[in-house]
This record gives C-alpha cells, sequence and structure tokens, in this order.
C-alpha cells in the first residue's frame, strides 16, 4: 500500500470495502460490530474466570482492521497490527498508541492489490525478538536488535507459502504457524498461490522447516494448552467453522486431531469467522469467533463469550497476566479477569 492510499483514509475504506465485496475475504474484513460488547454467561465456571464487575474498556479505535495482539513484558507495553494500515502500532497504558513498524506486511514497491497487506499474528521468540507473520510478502520475518528485519521462512518444497497468519513458540524455540491466503489478494483463487494447500506447519530451531497438517481449509488460530501436549487450531471457514486440538507428539509433530467445538451451525447467524486464541493457566481457551471472543473448556464446553456484535481478529494476555486484551475489528478492548494467561507466573509486574 503507498504511502499517498495511507493519507487518504476515505479513499482507503471505500477501496478496501470494493475489494472485499468480489471476494471471500469478506469475512475477514466485515462487517463493523453492531453494538457495544457484552458479556454472555452460559455456564457457573464462567464466573470463575471473568468477576461480575467486569468491564471490557476501549483503548484504541478508528483503525483498518486491529490484529495479532502482543503483549511486551520487558518494556510494559502492547504491540498489535494493523493489515489493512500496514503497520505494527505500540500502545502503553497512559501515553496511547504510536506506529512501531511502518511498512508492517508489505514493502514491495508496487501498490498493493488486495486489503491485508500487513502483518498479521506477532510473537516473541525466546530470546525476546519480535517474529511477525506478514501477509503481503508472504513470509515470516524477525526484527533484529538492531531494527534489521530478517525473514525466516518463505517457502516450503520450493514454492511460497500463501499468507502465513498466526504463530505461537513452544518453550523449546520451535515455531508453529497457519498459512491459509486471506493476504493474497484473491485468497483461494489468487493466480500467485503455490502451495496447493493451507497448512499448519513447524519451524524448528534449527531451521528445519515440516508441514504438520493440511486437513483444514482455512487454519487461522494457533495455540498451545499449558503443558504444551494439545495444539489447538482454529479453521476459519463458514462451511466448516470449528476449532480442533491435535494431540503433540514427543518429536514435536501431531497426532490425529479432534474437533474441540463446531460452530458451522450453533454460529451460523453471527457476523464474522473463527480467528486467533490463546489459553489461561486452567487450560481454558479464550477464541476469536463469529460475534465475539468464545471461552471454551479442554474438552470443549461453551462456558460463556464476549458478544461484540461483529468480527473479533485475536486476543492476548497482558499487564500482570490477568489482563485480556481483544484486537476486535477497529478497535482493541481490555478486560480484568480473575484467570491468568498460561506461562504467566500469579504475580508478575507488567506495567
Amino acid at each position: 500500500m503507498s504511502m499517498q492510499a495511507l493519507a487518504r483514509p476515505a479513499g482507503l475504506a471505500a477501496a478496501v470495502l470494493a475489494t472485499l465485496a468480489a471476494g471471500p475475504a469478506v469475512a475477514q474484513l466485515q462487517p463493523r460490530p453492531t453494538h457495544e460488547p457484552v458479556i454472555i454467561r452460559l455456564h457457573p465456571r464462567f464466573d470463575q474466570l471473568v468477576p461480575a464487575d467486569a468491564r471490557l474498556e476501549r483503548i484504541v479505535d478508528d483503525h483498518g482492521w486491529a490484529e495479532g495482539p502482543l503483549w511486551v513484558r520487558d518494556g510494559g507495553y502492547l504491540l498489535f497490527s494493523d493489515v489493512v494500515r500496514n503497520r505494527i502500532y505500540k500502545w502503553r497504558d497512559g501515553e496511547g498508541e504510536s506506529v512501531f513498524l511502518e511498512p508492517s506486511g508489505y514493502t514491495g514497491p508496487a501498490p498493493f492489490t488486495g486489503p491485508e497487506p500487513g502483518s498479521n499474528g506477532l510473537a516473541l521468540d525466546p530470546d525476546g525478538r519480535l517474529v511477525f507473520a506478514q501477509h503481503g510478502d508472504r513470509r515470516i520475518s524477525r526484527r533484529e536488535a538492531d531494527g534489521r528485519i530478517m525473514p525466516i521462512v518463505e517457502r516450503y518444497h520450493g514454492k511460497r507459502i500463501n499468507s502465513p497468519n498466526d504463530l505461537v513458540f513452544a518453550s523449546n524455540g520451535d515455531l508453529y504457524f497457519t498459512d491459509p491466503p486471506f493476504g493474497l489478494p484473491k485468497t483461494f483463487d489468487d493466480p500467485a498461490k503455490e502451495q496447493p494447500y493451507q497448512g499448519v506447519y513447524r519451524l524448528r530451531r534449527d531451521g528445519t522447516l515440516t508441514l504438520l497438517t493440511a486437513e483444514l481449509r482455512a487454519p487461522n488460530g494457533i495455540a498451545f494448552s499449558p503443558d504444551e501436549r494439545t495444539l489447538y487450531v482454529s479453521n476459519a471457514d463458514r462451511s466448516r467453522l470449528i476449532w480442533m486440538a491435535y494431540p503433540v507428539r514427543p518429536d514435536g509433530s501431531l497426532a490425529a486431531g479432534r474437533v474441540l467445538y463446531d460452530g458451522t451451525v450453533t454460529f451460523a447467524d453471527r457476523r464474522g469467522t473463527a480467528d486467533g486464541m490463546k489459553v489461561d493457566a486452567g487450560g481454558n481457551i479464550f477464541g476469536a469467533g463469529p460475534g465475539g471472543v468464545y471461552v471454551f473448556t479442554p474438552d470443549g464446553a461453551l462456558l460463556g463469550w464476549f458478544d461484540f456484535g461483529g468480527n473479533v481478529g485475536n486476543v492476548a494476555w497482558g499487564e500482570d497476566g490477568s489482563t485480556l486484551f481483544i484486537a476486535a475489528n477497529a478497535a482493541v478492548y481490555r478486560i480484568r479477569l480473575t484467570t491468568r494467561g498460561a506461562g504467566w507466573p500469579r504475580a508478575q509486574a507488567g506495567r
């Protein structure tokens, strides 16, 4: 996306809407939420996670499509992508937001012809370096300590990957990521698409890239259980809108998965699709889905949800580990919970 386009927000919005109307990426960027978010309690166990006085606070707004929130403990700030504006933003409590990295996902000289040029999922590697999925450049890159951008995944078996979406590190430093085609201008039908499938991959610390599964049409969100014995992957396909649970073998590969939750029929009348997710210390899954963020137990019971009335991209734990940040379409929210993120100690100075 050109700087001229970024300087004309109204024109950009019109261009994005026109592009979306022509292809399957509609579910990824539109429509906007229809109401202020509300908390829906379906099971008493939900009350153990979300206190009665919990409040969803909007901390930033007016973005193209907020994605990939990531809390940086060493610094006490939030990073998030705007895949439409091709930027990564930084937000700090009391200071607000600023541009952290631009361009973030597409660095080519020609104008990008699709609606999602920017970065999507963000993560920190074991050395604390930012690793990010670049839609437009069709790769995963790492930001070095001196600010240089180093591509770490671009091809599989000599062919370019689609447009990596979300990513998570195992404790041993292996990187797991999803690769749907949503960053390609014509998504599934894009003539530049080289891979015959949409895969879930693992990049080992030694640089070996392996395909773990290609059974999902639109693998999207990805997260580990607290013990890393299960890998959860969401499928952003309205015709098979599911969250999968894959046993992780000792060698890091995946065994046959099971459907954790099938929302194809249940969520058919809600706006959006399955997207990013995170897991709490008790193993509960907080997953973005049609209309909001859903809370599932490890055995697939739906406890409740945060109803946004529209698309939600992803979530992240932050501050002291008990704050959930939610990238919801054009905005980012936070909410204080009585649970905490997997991997967070009970007492952690996060600010």
